[in-house]
Formats: C-alpha cells, sequence, structure tokens
C-alpha cells in the first residue's frame, strides 16, 4: 500500500547539544526544593562526614540543614551582627565563622555552645578557615590574615601585605603550613607559616572574590571578575588556564568528583561544571537569581546555591533504583487465554498527521502556505515554515500558492522572510522563496498594499546589508589567509636557514675527521 510522504520538518531544526556522561550524572539532581532565608546567602559548607549536612551562614546566624529531611537541625544564632563564612572542620564536631563584630568564633556542633572567641581584627572578618585540628586561618576586612592557635585562643603569626579587603582564602589540603589569600587588591599571596612571610605572589586582574586549591595541592584556582585563572604553584605562580564562561562577576569556586570537577557560580545566574583536565564546560546548572555561594558534598549527592534574595536551592541526586520503582510499579499479574498465545501482534500506534501535510495530500498548497504562516508556528518554530515553503518549492507549487492570496498573507509571508533570512540554516530556501514572489508581483508591485510595499522595501535594505556584511567577511578572510601565508613563508625560510646551518656543521664535522691528526708521544 502506498502511503504518503510527510514533510521534513527536522531538517532545519537546530542540532541538539551532545550528551555526554557528565550530562547524564549532573541531569540524575532532578529538580531542586527552596529554602528561604533572610538577605543574601554568604557562604554554604558541607560536613564531610556521612550525614551530608549543610551550614548556611546568613545574616545573624548559621543554621545547620539535613538535605534529606529538609530541616534546620542545628541554629547557631549567638551572632549580633553579620555572619560570615561558617566552615565545619574535617571530623564535622566544630565549626569556625566571622562575623561584622571583627571576631572568630569557634562552636562546638552538638551542643551549638562557644568554644573559642578570637579577637585580634580591626574589621568585619569575611572567611574563616581550618589550617589544622589546633589552627585556624582568618581573612579581614583589616587588610591582613590571621592563623591562630585553638588552645591558647592567641594569633601566632599575623601578615598584612595585602592593600585592599581580603575577602577570599584557602589553606594548601595537603600541608597545613601553606595559606593563601585573595584581596581587593587584585592580588593573589601565599604564606609560609614556618617561615612567617609571602613565598608566592600573583596577579588576578580583578578584585578576587573566591579561591580554592586542588586537592594534590600544586594548583590553585582564583575567580574575580568575569574570569577564572589556575595557577602552578610548582612553576612559580605560572598560569595554566584562563576561563571565560560567566557574563557577570565570579562570586564562588567549589570543587566536586574527588576534585576531578570544578564549579563557579556567579551573578548571571549560572552554575557552570568543568572537567579539571581540560577546562572546559561539560554541564550547566540555571538558577533562579543571581548566586554568591555554592556548596557541594564530597560524594555529589547533593548541591546547594545560595543567592542574592535569600533562596537556597538544594538539588539531591535521584537515587536509580527508587527511580525506576516509581515509574515501573509492581502490580498483580493475571492469567488468561492470551497468556498462552503462540504469537501477539503488537497495536500499530498511528501518528498525528500534520495540518499541512494533510493540505499537501489534497494539493490545497495555498491552504497549507497559510497554515504555515501561522504566528505559533513562525514565532516559536519557523523551521516547521521553511520546511513548509521548502516543500512547496520542491512541488513547483509555491507561486500558485501565492497567486490571489489576501494581501494580509502577503504580509505575514514578506515579514516571516525578512526576519529570517539572515538565519543559515534557512537563506537559502527563503532566497527562493522571495524570488517567487518578485516574478508573479513585479509588474502589479503598484497595486499591492502600502504594508506589502513597505515589508517588501525592509527586506530589499535587509539583503543589501548581508550583501555588505558578506564583502566585508570575504575581505577580512583573504587579510587572514594573507598574514598565514606570510607566516608560512617566514617559518620555511627558518627551516632552511636551520637545515643550512645543520648541513654546514655536518660539513666540518667531516672535514674535520679527514684532517685531524693524532699525536702519541
Amino acid at each position: 500500500m502506498h502511503t504518503f510522504k510527510r514533510t521534513n520538518v527536522q531538517i532545519y531544526n537546530k542540532t541538539a547539544a551532545p550528551v555526554t556522561s557528565d550530562t547524564l550524572y549532573w541531569k540524575k539532581l532532578g529538580i531542586p526544593y527552596h529554602i528561604k532565608e533572610f538577605g543574601g546567602i554568604d557562604y554554604i559548607d558541607f560536613c564531610n562526614q556521612d550525614t551530608n549536612y549543610f551550614a548556611v551562614t546568613c545574616s545573624v546566624r548559621v543554621q545547620i540543614y539535613n538535605p534529606t529531611t529538609k530541616l534546620v537541625v542545628k541554629n547557631l544564632s549567638t551572632f549580633q551582627q553579620q555572619a560570615y563564612g561558617g566552615t565545619f572542620r574535617h571530623d564535622g564536631r566544630l565549626l569556625v565563622a566571622g562575623d561584622e563584630e571583627s571576631t572568630v568564633r569557634l562552636f562546638d556542633v552538638n551542643s551549638k555552645n562557644i568554644l573559642r572567641l578570637f579577637k585580634g581584627h580591626k574589621a568585619p572578618v569575611h572567611r574563616t578557615f581550618f589550617a589544622s585540628d589546633t589552627n585556624l586561618a582568618s581573612f579581614s576586612d583589616d587588610k591582613t590574615v590571621k592563623v591562630w592557635d585553638i588552645p591558647t585562643e592567641k594569633a601566632l603569626h599575623t601578615f598584612s601585605d595585602h592593600q585592599d579587603y581580603i575577602r577570599a582564602g584557602c589553606v594548601s589540603p595537603v600541608s597545613p603550613n601553606l595559606v593563601l589569600s585573595g584581596g581587593y587588591d587584585k592580588i593573589v599571596k601565599m604564606y609560609d607559616i614556618r617561615t612567617g612571610g609571602s613565598v608566592l605572589e600573583v596577579t588576578h586582574g580583578s578584585p578576587i572574590e573566591s579561591m580554592i586549591m586542588l586537592p594534590t595541592g600544586g594548583i590553585f584556582i582564583t575567580a574575580g571578575g568575569t574570569e577564572i585563572k589556575v595557577w602552578d604553584v610548582l612553576g612559580g605562580g605560572k598560569i595554566f588556564a584562563n576561563i571565560m564562561q560567566h557574563h557577570k562577576t565570579v562570586t564562588t569556586l567549589r570543587l566536586a568528583s574527588k576534585g576531578k570537577r570544578l564549579i563557579s557560580g556567579g551573578l548571571d545566574k549560572h552554575c557552570k561544571i568543568y572537567d579539571i583536565a581540560t577546562y572546559q564546560v561539560v554541564h550547566s546548572i540555571d538558577f533562579p537569581n543571581s548566586i554568591l555561594s555554592l556548596g557541594v558534598a564530597d560524594d555529589d549527592k547533593v548541591l546547594a546555591g545560595g543567592m542574592v534574595d535569600g533562596t537556597v536551592s538544594v538539588y539531591r541526586m535521584k537515587e536509580t533504583d527508587q527511580e525506576e520503582e516509581i515509574q515501573f510499579p509492581k502490580q498483580r499479574r493475571r492469567f488468561d487465554a492470551m497468556d498462552r498465545a503462540d504469537e501477539v501482534i503488537k497495536e500499530e500506534k498511528r501518528s498525528v498527521e500534520a495540518r499541512y501535510d494533510k493540505h499537501f495530500r489534497k494539493y490545497n498548497y495555498s491552504a497549507a502556505l497559510e497554515h504555515a504562516l501561522r504566528p505559533h508556528l513562525t514565532n516559536k518554530m519557523p523551521h516547521i515554515t521553511v520546511a513548509v515553503i521548502r516543500e512547496l518549492i520542491h512541488r513547483k507549487g509555491l507561486e500558485r500558492a501565492l497567486l490571489g492570496r489576501t494581501q494580509k498573507v502577503l504580509a505575514k509571508y514578506l515579514n516571516f522572510i525578512k526576519k529570517y533570512i539572515s538565519d543559515y540554516r534557512f537563506n537559502r530556501t527563503l532566497m527562493d522563496a522571495a524570488n517567487s514572489f518578485i516574478n508573479i508581483y513585479e509588474n502589479d508591485f503598484d497595486t499591492l498594499s502600502s504594508e506589502v510595499q513597505q515589508h517588501f522595501l525592509t527586506l530589499r535594505d535587509r539583503m543589501k546589508e548581508e550583501e555588505e556584511l558578506t564583502v566585508e567577511f570575504l575581505e577580512l578572510k583573504g587579510s587572514m589567509e594573507l598574514l598565514l601565508s606570510a607566516a608560512d613563508v617566514d617559518m620555511i625560510n627558518q627551516i632552511d636557514d636551520q637545515s643550512r646551518l645543520y648541513n654546514n656543521l655536518q660539513d666540518a664535522s667531516e672535514i674535520a675527521k679527514i684532517n685531524s691528526v693524532i699525536s702519541i708521544g
């Protein structure tokens, strides 16, 4: 039985992004749930234990959440003013945070009591980290970095080399004696507690908002402005990579997948995930508002992002077994005569035929064109409209479809061509469509309505712009080819010079062999 060949509407559709293992992995995070706090979310930190609890520093408190129950399990609210940078110790038993009052507070997570209160800074302390079980590092707006001794509650070292606020810092994961700081003076400094001074300095180029060090301790990453820069510690501060994937300020950096993935968040509402081996984006997550902080569990099962409006979006990794159980619930098996059948013929699923294909089947070309020019197709699915026009051209029915059309339909037709003529996917087909219109109405142009004439004149101007742009690109291409050919000539000359030098050296070596005299005395 002969079947009708339907219009191929996928030929002009945009190609989908390739599905990689990272895409499949991170899409398991699913739909987030939201937690509402007061004020911007300053910092999020996950406990490294099996609980995956995470601390949210916001306003005058640090709250610890259970991602499974979505409830607050601990509330550290002894701050009188803004709290900053609440961070867990590796065992999850202690938490340290700075505040607007220039103090550093050490909490027992279970009892919520303040164990130590470190005083010595003269401005707000924005970041605090554990250097070891008995040492803390704090980074303050008073342009200093302090290393504290927990048992004695005293400052062991004070580094004051920065010229502006210090809003970022970290401690080497392999050596507790190395502390890095990043300031609004655009400078990164590495301090060695053993020597009591700076051992490395690099310039990021923008005020530094966040920084992190890879687990190997040989590379650290800084974020400032719209750039993320990767630095080699062992190479003396040599820059490895410059990542520019955000179009607004990057505010936070995190590591995931045991240090194999880098996560960044910015004011552009985007969360980017990079492969540490190539520093290329492997996945992207869009947030509803500008991101101030990110946190991720060690096993990647929970990702939390804090935003400027006080909202925390929490993504949880889907469990595959549970998902399959939900999608395919168990049903009571029913036995009937059909179970003993030798062969079961599956019911053929019939797809719904598009309206324009029904018109094509009846050779009603004018109705197919009018249907393709409906606003919901021209605005949201232009590839379908172009596919219908292409099919009309293939059937040699476009001019017949345009004959006798109302001025309103002709205006829609020209407006569509004018709108999408510069799209590289459609330009060839739409050029033929414009030529068909000219062939029909070139002698009757004065009889067309003013709206249709205006659309046609605008299309003419658009075509002139496209032609001029094409000429400019061709000139640019010629200039680039000239430069590349000149570079190739220089390279060939260098190779020839090196070959001559090598040949001369070989000749000199042969002459020396012939004329050499060995004196035996």
